[in-house]
């Protein structure tokens, strides 16, 4: 890898003036060349995938689906462990609270080891870790045992999300990122969607309860397990790891490290920015929603299930549809439409209490996941070839991070709102969530609206180290574009004049 082709952030004032003047400009979608056309149904790009790029993205879906699933048992079964365990829903939500603090941590761990070492085994001990603290979950006597555990599953669950990207979208063809990065994200939402159906066919129906989820999601781990071993590493890293042999791995690794903070820091700080919007955006419409239902409107177990998979069945629609989509008409540009949309549908989402609702959530959830299957191949275009796993796993459980609180901060302030009776006395236990999520969900969306427009984008960006660097940092190429623009214009000129 070259790293004198990337130059430190240019922070003066007129490149900073050049960067916000084309915020606007460069929102317009390209034009389209008759390739990309081709490409807009997405069945033809999808065929250029080999057999193995298929595998690596099947087991990256996987591995993501099953972090979701794990993460969401926690959510769907939060009223039947605060019961087991003597304690309130809010200090349950600590519990998701922690997970989500410590996936940073993981992150970094993990994001390391796969920079490092390969996608494959550190992916492997991802799952393994799985298989222990999932099984441990469901043993847990006391509160404090609960939260240790979740604790350390965050820490494990932290790591995935990275390697899974690399894996899936690193050997990926140009023409098909837009749809796998949004089929990958949509792993998150199918997780969730299976964790919904488990939920009540196991959670709602075993004499264990809510224990023998987690001992069922203790299993499919092992199966991922197996699918990993028989693939190899990808391509991608491959041929890295090659061009890093000539000058020495240990060596190219750390200098890597050095100048990719370097030259990136700016980049990493707005990454993790993006993620704590995007954090909130889904953390705060999906976490504290089952709760909602249950105790705030009175759904039936049955009821509530059919409501939660229709809100997945939407967030796995939206993210194929509006990830495709920003192959073509930009990343950024897909992602604030998304926001202008799902901030019109928060009402319905959170206000309709008749069968409506489950038009309202499909929507919402639609738009919500269809900004976040941008966001798999828009991470891994921004980051660092070097690094590409590590700064994309910190820069989403960062955001993870500055968003871990949203549960309990939607069940704390939502206790401040109790619902009343007919008589005019405070129903217990029945607090009006609906009305803190909306609130909470409208911030958001304008949140990450402005930061998205503010921010940049490398679409179709070079995924082998030694790529291009993206816009934020490459002033040298607006001023080669702009000198080369006034030559244009300057030899139209004269040559008009002279027809004339």
């Amino acid at each position: 890898m070259d790293f004198d082709n990337f130059p430190p952030p240019d922070l003066s004032p007129k490149s900073i003036k050049r960067y916000l003047i084309t915020r606007v400009t460069t929102l317009k979608p390209p034009k389209l060349t008759e390739a990309e056309k081709k490409h807009i149904n997405p069945i033809p790009a999808l065929r250029l995938l080999t057999r193995k790029q298929w595998m690596f993205v099947a087991v990256g879906f996987w591995g993501w689906s099953w972090d979701s699933f794990d993460f969401f048992s926690v959510s769907l079964v939060a009223s039947e462990i605060a019961e087991t365990l003597n304690v309130s829903v809010t200090s349950i939500t600590w519990g998701i609270t922690l997970v989500l603090m410590l996936r940073s941590v993981g992150a970094v761990i993990f994001g390391m080891l796969s920079d490092r070492f390969g996608r494959k085994w550190p992916f492997i001990a991802n799952c393994v870790l799985f298989i222990v603290l999932e099984l441990g979950t469901g043993f847990v006597q006391t509160y404090k045992q609960f939260l240790g555990v979740r604790a350390l599953f965050g820490i494990a669950m932290g790591g995935i999300y990275g390697i899974a990207a690399a894996t899936a979208l690193e050997d990926c063809p140009l023409e098909a990122r837009g749809v796998i990065s949004g089929l990958l994200q949509e792993g998150y939402a199918f997780g969730y969607l299976l964790c919904v159906v488990f939920t009540r066919a196991i959670a709602d129906t075993s004499p264990f309860g809510w224990r023998a989820l987690f001992w069922f999601g203790s299993g499919p781990p092992v199966l991922i397990i197996i699918f990993r071993l028989c693939l190899p590493e990808t391509d991608t890293y491959l041929l890295s790891k090659k061009n890093a042999e000539a000058e020495g791995v240990e060596k190219h690794f750390w200098r890597g490290i050095k100048m990719t903070f370097k030259t990136y820091w700016l980049m990493f700080i707005y990454l993790v920015i993006l993620m704590g919007g995007f954090n909130f955006m889904s953390h705060g419409s999906q976490d504290l929603y089952p709760t909602m239902l249950k105790k705030q409107l009175g759904f039936s177990e049955d009821r509530s299930t059919v409501t939660n998979c229709v809100a997945n069945f939407g967030a796995i629609a939206g993210g194929l549809v509006v990830g495709h989509a920003s192959s073509f008409f930009g990343r950024r540009l897909c992602i604030m439409i998304s926001c202008v949309i799902g901030g019109a549908l928060i009402y319905p989402w959170a206000f309709v209490t008749n069968s409506g609702i489950n038009a309202g959530v499909f929507f919402l959830q639609f738009w919500v996941q269809g900004a976040w299957g941008v966001i798999p191949i828009h991470l891994t275009e921004l980051a660092p070839p070097v690094l590409r796993s590590s700064m994309v796993g910190v820069a989403y459980q960062l955001g993870n991070l500055a968003s871990s609180a949203s549960s309990t901060i939607e069940a704390t302030i939502g206790e401040t709102f109790p619902l009343l009776d007919e008589h005019g006395n405070p129903r217990p236990g029945v607090y009006n969530y609906s009305l803190v999520m909306a609130i909470l969900m409208g911030c958001v969306f304008f949140f990450v609206l402005c930061v998205t427009f503010l921010g940049p984008e490398n679409r179709q960006a070079e995924m082998l180290a030694g790529g291009a660097p993206c816009e934020m940092v490459d002033e040298k190429k607006l001023e080669a574009e702009d000198e080369e623009k006034g030559i244009t214009e300057n030899v139209e000129r004269r040559d008009s004049s002279e027809t004339i």
